[in-house]
């Protein structure tokens, strides 16, 4: 794969308790001033978004793709997958509060594979994706999968 490179800016007014921000996506122009703030980033979201949410979009997306590509390896393309994804912050003494925790949840409809492969696949796609190395250089990655 070539290098690649994707942008997205930040736009913040205000102090953190009473501040808000803008996340725009300068690469694709795919989403534009989605609001945060740190009131809706730790309680009731209110229609905006929060960086853990959008790690845990990009994770979801990431990992998908990687078991598209293990499963068609096997040559068992899904029909379809559904992944979820919960990323859990929390405090951590002396440290603050860190993304702890990544858990996945796969359900896939991929005719044509037995359960031990396909747990092996999303092994290989955990493996594999970008996202679960770069959560896992500070936090635990959890994976559960099922085929349906």
């Amino acid at each position: 794969m070539p290098r690649i490179e994707r942008r997205a800016e930040a736009v913040w007014e205000g102090s953190v308790a009473r501040g808000g921000g803008r996340l725009t996506a300068v690469s694709s122009g795919a989403f534009d001033a989605l609001g945060y703030s740190l009131p809706t980033r730790i309680g009731d979201p209110e229609g905006k978004t929060s960086p853990e949410e959008l790690l845990a979009a990009a994770h979801a997306g990431c990992f998908a793709m990687s078991v598209a590509g293990e499963l068609t390896k096997r040559e068992a393309p899904p029909q379809r997958l559904e992944v979820k994804v919960t990323c859990t912050v929390d405090e951590v003494a002396g440290k603050g509060h860190l993304v702890v925790q990544s858990h996945v949840d796969v359900v896939a409809a991929a005719p044509g594979i037995e359960e031990a492969e396909f747990q092996a696949a999303v092994a290989a796609a955990d493996a594999g994706c970008t996202m679960s190395s770069l959560i896992r250089g500070s936090a635990e990655v959890s994976v559960s999968a099922r085929l349906v």
